[in-house]
């Protein structure tokens, strides 16, 4: 049995293993607490009954008016756990956090290009590709930036793909 609960600070000593994955971004201790202490709604951690951490789902709330989204910073199941529906399960706690509780217009997303398996999860998921950003990772891979509309966004404009690739500077966000 799997339980999902808001992240803790003791989690932060007991995750590395879902990090191992070498298509995870692993950040420092200050940027996870940061999340925790800003955005506690948007960082849970799905835990087996020994307490050992499956996976995470990190992100926050931004933006203005239609611009108001749930963005997901990072999501990962350890490779031990994957196929059993968690990150399904963590994602869409972040969309109805976003679309309830925040009233967002869309959840988005970054993901290297070349990561197919997860690009495909996402789309089942019902996201679309928004937008390619040139160089994103590392300033050599590009990433895309996927969203799915939520309830506020009636006429789903939010999710109308630009026609041409951006560069991170042309980011409004980060």
């Amino acid at each position: 049995m799997t339980t999902i609960r808001r992240f803790c600070c003791d989690d932060l000593l007991r995750f590395a293993s879902v990090n191992l994955d070498h298509l995870t971004e692993t950040f420092n201790m200050s940027f996870y607490m940061t999340y925790m202490a800003r955005w506690p709604d948007y960082f849970h951690a799905a835990v087996n009954p020994g307490g050992r951490v499956m996976g995470y789902i990190m992100g926050k709330v931004e933006g203005q008016g239609e611009s108001w989204h749930g963005h997901v910073t990072a999501v990962s199941v350890a490779s031990e756990f994957r196929r059993q529906k968690l990150a399904k399960k963590l994602m869409n706690l972040l969309e109805e956090i976003s679309d309830k509780m925040d009233k967002a217009y869309f959840v988005d997303l970054f993901v290297r290009a070349s990561n197919m398996p997860a690009i495909r999860m996402y789309e089942k998921l019902g996201y679309v590709v928004y937008r390619r950003v040139l160089r994103y990772y590392s300033g050599e891979e590009d990433g895309l930036d996927m969203r799915k509309a939520l309830s506020q966004d009636v006429e789903k404009k939010s999710i109308i793909p630009l026609k041409r690739p951006i560069t991170p500077d042309e980011l409004e966000y980060d």
